[in-house]
């Protein structure tokens, strides 16, 4: 989506209609249904210590989603998640994407599966016949009246989480500091529904007792003022005209994006690649899209959401002849430092024939997408670069067996790797003796210099600790040349792969 004139975005739609707040609100709605699902999942495995601590923990549970406020957040977050994905599906021009795409895709359509029945037979009967729905009352109902129904429950609710799990990993998977919380994060994910389960299926053996009393049975009933079987058919009639109204909602959405596609189809633009590869699409697509509609590979960390930078491409077209980028797309740009010719292939929507070049490789991990896609192209810098080698190196080598060189080596590069690295450097080049680093590739020049001397420091200390070890094979301890230049550098990635 790229801005254009005032009033209108380039797809005719209103300005005020930006994919930034779109996506702001897609994210505000996620995460308010995945604190109402994961509520739940917690409630459930309170399980685990006794029916009477899920019954009191449900208390916390009514007191945050069944007042006003908390009603209100929760239906306009399931009202408006299901219309931009509505509005998702719509926009999308083809059906190639990513599997991580597809799953969450399908994930989310099966959602309001969850949510329409659950909520027609708890807050519904509640509203309309005053049924009392107890987690004791639900636990009998899923776990010994019906099943079956209690296994579809809980697969649905797994869904539910599965697509919060994962539309919250690719929120925060660009963050520098995710990386590090990934692996408790993961573990949290599974324990949870995991946990949930086991909660459930404890209270469901225990209620299976307590209903083995007739007279146990008849009071729940009665104090749970369940409604009788012309208030069950008029609920489930309910639940049937909701799934029904959706249903007719999607394949209106559907319809309405085919009879788009059919209007845009005798509009269409040439877009060229490297290696004479030519993709012909309709107006309106994005270069993203019409890289997976003619099979080309193009690196897409964030699933063409314009919130990362790893599709950007060179673009060679006509002056004036690209829309101009949205204000989204401006900042990413901008983070990145990216030049004038640079885009967003998954935001740039040309109305022209244009040649782009991908600028980084479809292999490339998320981590290293905002650091080495960044110098890809090769680009100047400032910078300090160290460079260090072992004085004497030729004539200590000539004296040894060419696996005690490579062992002494190997023991060196170790050592001055190490310091290297805990101060903050790239060490880039392992050539003979010698060590190549860089410092302030991220940071900056100035900061890069502290960094290169305390690298510096860390070597000289390195190299003693190591004379020291091997004094026994050495006839005169090893001594290190350090040399460093700050200043205008080129960077970029060189060599295959």
């Amino acid at each position: 989506m790229n801005a254009s004139p005032p009033g209108k975005t380039s797809t005719g739609r209103f300005s005020w209609v930006t994919p930034e707040r779109v996506r702001r609100l897609r994210l505000a709605s996620g995460l308010i249904l995945f604190c109402f699902v994961a509520s739940h999942l917690l409630n459930h495995a309170l399980g685990l210590y006794s029916l009477k601590a899920m019954e009191s923990g449900r208390w916390l549970f009514l007191a945050v989603w069944r007042n006003p406020v908390g009603s209100i957040l929760l239906l306009g977050a399931i009202s408006t998640h299901l219309a931009l994905a509505f509005w998702a599906i719509y926009l999308r021009r083809h059906w190639r994407m990513p599997i991580w795409q597809a799953v969450q895709l399908g994930l989310g359509l099966l959602i309001p599966l969850v949510l329409v029945n659950h909520v027609i037979h708890t807050r519904g009967a509640s509203m309309a016949y005053g049924y009392e729905d107890s987690y004791t009352m639900l636990v009998l109902l899923y776990w010994q009246l019906q099943p079956t129904l209690g296994v579809l429950q809980s697969v649905l609710l797994l869904v539910a989480w599965t697509h919060g799990c994962m539309g919250v990993h690719f929120w925060l998977r660009m963050r520098p500091w995710y990386a590090r919380l990934s692996l408790p994060l993961y573990t949290l994910a599974i324990l949870v529904p995991v946990l949930a389960l086991l909660g459930f299926a404890q209270a469901g053996r225990y209620v299976s007792v307590l209903a083995a009393d007739p007279e146990w049975l008849r009071q729940l009933l009665a104090d749970s003022r369940v409604p009788d079987a012309v208030g069950l058919a008029s609920l489930a009639q309910a639940r049937d005209a909701i799934l029904f109204s959706l249903a007719s909602l999607l394949g209106l959405t559907l319809l309405a994006r085919g009879l788009r596609q059919w209007h845009e189809s005798g509009r269409s633009v040439r877009i060229s690649y490297p290696n004479a590869q030519v993709v012909s699409v309709p107006r309106g697509f994005t270069v993203l899209e019409a890289s997976r509609q003619g099979g080309i590979a193009h690196a897409s960390v964030c699933g063409g959401r314009g919130r990362c930078s790893t599709c950007r491409v060179r673009v060679q077209a006509p002056a004036n002849s690209l829309p101009p980028a949205s204000e989204a797309e401006a900042r990413v740009l901008a983070r990145v430092g990216a030049d004038a010719n640079v885009r967003l292939a998954c935001q740039l929507r040309p109305q022209q024939d244009l040649r782009v070049t991908p600028l980084i490789p479809p292999s490339i991990a998320p981590a290293l997408s905002l650091v080495q896609g960044q110098v890809m192209a090769g680009e100047e810098r400032e910078l300090c670069v160290l460079f260090a080698d072992l004085r004497g190196f030729t004539s200590l080598s000539e004296q040894r067996l060419p696996y005690d060189v490579v062992f002494l080596l190997n023991r060196y590069f170790e050592a001055v790797g190490d310091a290297i690295e805990r101060a903050g450097g790239i060490a880039n080049q392992f050539t003979g003796d010698g060590v190549m680093a860089l410092f302030g590739l991220h940071t900056g020049v100035a900061q890069g210099a502290r960094q290169a001397l305390i690298a510096a420091q860390g070597m000289q200390q390195a190299i003693e600790q190591l004379s020291a070890d091997l004094h026994e094979e050495l006839a005169l301890p090893l001594k290190l040349g350090i040399g460093i230049h700050c200043g205008a550098t080129v960077v970029g990635h060189m060599g295959r792969g």
